[in-house]
Order: C-alpha cells, then sequence, then structure tokens
C-alpha cells in the first residue's frame, strides 16, 4: 500500500506526455479502480497540502539515508513539498559515514556517555565526510531531467555558517576537544532564504567566532533549529518506526504529557532512545506544536506520514488547553446551551433535555477552560457495522480553527476501536464538509435498519457514509 500511494503521489506530479504513467492512466480504461483509487487519495490531500502551504518544516534524516539507493526518490519527496510552497530546512545526519570511513583510515574514536571526543584526526574525517554529503545533496537537487519528478523544478539548496558553536568542553574530567554545542543559529538569515523559496540544508558542524570548527549532535541541531524557527512540524526520519507502547503497539498520535510518562518511566539501558524522546519533549514544550517520528525504510513514508489521515510513524502533538473527553451528565447545560442557537435555525434536530439526559453517554466533547465549545455524538446499532454521527457542533466563537476536524477525528478514532466498519450521518446543509471528509452520498437503504424507520421525510436529510 505504502509504495502504491507513493507512486500515485509521485507520478501525479510528471508532466503530461506520451508515454507518461499519468497519461496512460487517464487514456487506458482498463482498469478504471485505479484510476478511481487515484482520484479518491489526491482528493484526501487537498486538506493536507492547503494546510501545510507556508508552513516551516525542519526535517532531520540519518546519514543511513544518503546511503540508500532510494535517496533520490526522498529528495522528489521533499521537491513535492517544496513545490507545495513548505518551507524546509532539512538536517543531515553523517554517523555511519563518518565511523566508515574512521575504520578505512585506521583511526581510534573514543565516546564517553554517548558522546564522541573528537580529535584532530577525527574532525578531519568529519568534515571531509560532511562536505560529501553536501556535495551529493546539492547535485541531486540540481536534477532536472525531462518526464522525471524534478523535471522543471528550479529549487536553490542553500548551505552557509548558520550554526554558532562552542566546545563542550570538559566534563567529568574528560576533554571532548572539537566537540561542540549549538551556541547560535543565524534563524534571520534562514528566514530570509526560507520566504524566497529556497530549501535550507544544515551539517552537523558549527563554528566559533574565532573560526574554529565543532562536530554537533544532528539531532539536536534539527531541534534546536525547530525551536528557534518556530517550526510547525519537526520530523525525524531514521531506523524508527515510532514510539511503541507496553504491548510492542506502534502509537500514531501521543501527547507531550503521555510522552514524559514513558520518559519518566524509560529503561536506563535504552539511553540513547530516552535521550531522543528528551529532545522532542523538550521541542514540544518549546512551542513546536507537532513532532513526527519515521521510518526511513518504508517507501514514501514521508509523504504518507504527512498526506494521510493516519499516517505511518508516530505524531507526538503538544498539550492544550482543550480536552476531547466523552460527556456525562454534568455536561447536559453545556452541550444545550452550545447547541440550541443550531436547533432554532433548523441545522440540527430539537433535542430535550431529558434526550439528552438519556443519550449523553454517545456524546463526547471539546472542553477549554471548563467551557463546552464542541460536541458530537456517536449512536451505535444493533448490526455493530454502522454508526452514526449526529449533532456535531462548534460554537461559533471557535469555528474554522480546526476544532470541527479534531472532534471528527478523535470520534473516528473511537469507531475504529469499537471494529465498526462504516460511519453515516444525516444532514440538510452541511453536505460539503462531510464530502471534504470523506463521506459518499447514499441512499436511505445504506444505513440501519432501526435509523430507517426513524427517517423525518419532512426534513428530507441527505443520506452520507464513510468507510472506516
Amino acid at each position: 500500500m505504502a509504495n502504491s500511494n507513493t507512486k500515485i503521489l509521485n507520478d501525479s506530479l510528471l508532466p503530461s506526455a506520451k508515454g507518461s504513467l499519468l497519461n496512460e492512466s487517464l487514456t487506458n480504461a482498463s482498469d478504471p479502480v485505479a484510476d478511481l483509487s487515484f482520484v479518491e487519495q489526491f482528493r484526501n490531500a487537498a486538506p493536507y497540502i492547503n494546510a501545510f502551504r507556508d508552513q516551516t518544516f525542519v526535517i532531520y534524516f540519518s546519514g543511513d539515508i544518503l546511503a540508500d539507493n532510494e535517496f533520490p526518490s526522498f529528495v522528489h519527496d521533499i521537491t513535492l513539498l517544496n513545490s507545495l510552497s513548505v518551507k524546509l530546512v532539512l538536517v543531515h545526519g553523517a554517523r555511519n559515514q563518518i565511523e566508515k570511513r574512521l575504520n578505512e583510515a585506521n583511526i581510534q574514536s573514543e565516546f564517553f556517555d554517548g558522546l564522541r571526543i573528537t580529535d584532530n584526526k577525527v574532525m578531519q574525517v568529519i568534515k571531509e565526510v560532511s562536505g560529501s554529503i553536501r556535495i551529493d545533496i546539492e547535485a541531486l537537487f540540481s536534477t532536472s531531467l525531462k518526464y522525471t519528478p524534478m523535471a522543471g523544478s528550479q529549487i536553490n539548496i542553500i548551505s552557509g555558517n548558520y550554526v554558532i558553536a562552542r566546545p563542550k568542553g570538559i566534563i567529568g574530567g574528560v576533554d571532548y576537544l572539537h566537540t561542540g554545542d549549538i551556541r547560535k543559529i543565524d534563524t534571520s538569515a534562514i528566514k530570509y532564504s526560507l520566504n524566497g523559496g529556497d530549501v535550507i540544508l544544515l551539517s552537523p558542524v558549527g563554528y566559533s567566532p574565532t573560526g574554529e570548527i565543532f562536530n554537533i549532535n544532528g539531532e539536536d541541531l534539527a531541534t534546536l533549529s525547530s525551536i528557534e524557527l518556530s517550526a510547525d512540524k519537526l520530523i525525524f526520519i531514521d531506523d524508527t518506526r515510532g514510539i511503541f507502547d507496553n504491548e510492542k503497539k506502534l502509537l500514531h498520535e501521543i501527547t507531550t504529557q503521555e510522552l514524559n510518562t514513558i520518559i519518566n518511566a524509560g529503561d536506563t539501558k535504552q539511553s540513547d532512545i530516552i535521550r531522543h524522546y528528551q529532545r522532542i519533549s523538550h521541542a514540544s514544550k518549546m512551542g513546536v506544536q507537532r513532532v513526527h517520528i519515521i521510518d526511513r525504510n518504508i517507501e514514501g513514508s514521508l509523504l504518507l506520514e504527512l498526506f494521510t489521515q493516519r499516517g505511518i510513524g508516530t505524531l507526538v502533538s503538544t498539550d492544550h488547553l482543550e480536552d476531547i473527553r466523552s460527556a456525562n451528565i454534568e455536561d447536559v447545560n453545556g452541550i444545550i446551551e452550545l447547541i440550541k442557537p443550531l436547533e432554532n435555525s433548523g441545522l440540527l434536530v430539537k433535542r430535550s433535555r431529558e434526550r439528552l439526559e438519556t443519550e449523553i453517554k454517545n456524546f463526547y466533547i471539546i472542553e477549554r477552560e471548563k467551557q463546552i465549545i464542541g460536541c458530537a455524538a456517536l449512536y451505535l446499532f444493533d448490526n455493530k457495522q454502522q454508526a452514526e454521527i449526529a449533532c456535531l457542533a462548534i460554537t461559533s466563537e471557535y469555528q474554522s480553527q480546526g476544532r470541527g476536524e479534531k472532534l471528527f477525528a478523535h470520534i473516528c478514532k473511537e469507531a475504529q476501536k469499537k471494529n465498526l466498519k462504516e460511519l453515516f450521518i444525516l444532514t440538510t446543509q452541511a453536505t460539503h464538509w462531510f464530502i471534504e471528509h470523506g463521506f459518499s452520498k447514499k441512499s436511505l437503504q445504506d444505513i440501519a435498519d432501526e435509523k430507517q424507520a426513524l427517517y423525518n421525510y419532512q426534513r428530507n436529510s441527505a443520506v452520507f457514509v464513510k468507510e472506516l
């Protein structure tokens, strides 16, 4: 599925020309199902395309991805993001390349407390490797062969002395020599280039005002860059699939608070992993609202994570003043106050207090500072295959700010936990919103028998169904 999704996304950007896959798919009617699949996936990506425009992403990728044959495809995906007006800062790793070069040169490199002690010989290798990687990346971004995803691309990838560093110094009696810490990042220069449509490339080295060069940690560089640039996303692409729970199940979404619980209960034998989680937690605490962990070994993993609802890695989101939770009897008054204007206008079916009290277990609410600003209900039926979403409402003050999408995504997740196959809604005026969120217009016979029996023909509501 990952390969097919990525191919569709990539090939959709190819020039329309004789022999191109896109052109063949449009003219060859032998596989209409594949054509419809492309259309559906492209439409589903539209909300993300709109949301990401003019956002800033800091993307760290390990040195391992550079040695892969698939690295050119990764560059194509970066080019795609750039074409969608995403501002990109790339930070590359080089650990394995450095180790390989050191072994070839028979140079010993010592570590203490997980950090490399960088002497003059090791520093020379780091400079050579980092320079070589930078040139290779710049060469790939310069490719613009016809009938490839890079065709017509004119991307300037900019490197420079953006990172000011200082020596780590002597810690616990150990002199780290040319291993350094980040002192400052020239964010004004980076933002100037980003606003001009350039892609910024940062190598894991820093410079001092006295002209010295220091070896710095790439993950730390990406983390601090995302903070200093007030980035919308920080993305780590390496051999880690994501964060797992105690049952070894991948967590597709987790809050910073939940991540801190994992950190506090962390296994000291996994100090590198805990240190990485601490970076993510720090970035979230300092204002980076979305941090993604993605497996480099999955073809098109970056696109799959960013442009599909479920993603393929782990998304760490910041804690908010708002919380989505199941409603209880004490929330009835707040729900009544919220939905009353919509009932009076005819957008929602009127519900009595008694009915709300009886059905309160079906409701979910968005609560902000003890105030209910959104609600929705999920009604289950005897066939246990379908459920109805009803009474979706957001207070006017907070409309058009993503609350409806957030509440809807939460309900979809709850429905999946209940192993439901489909969701349906009855609506008179909000048809476009539901179509944009994956619903298709259906007939009354396509929904649960119990709901058919209660259908109000006077309202003449349209029926929409979404597969989960």
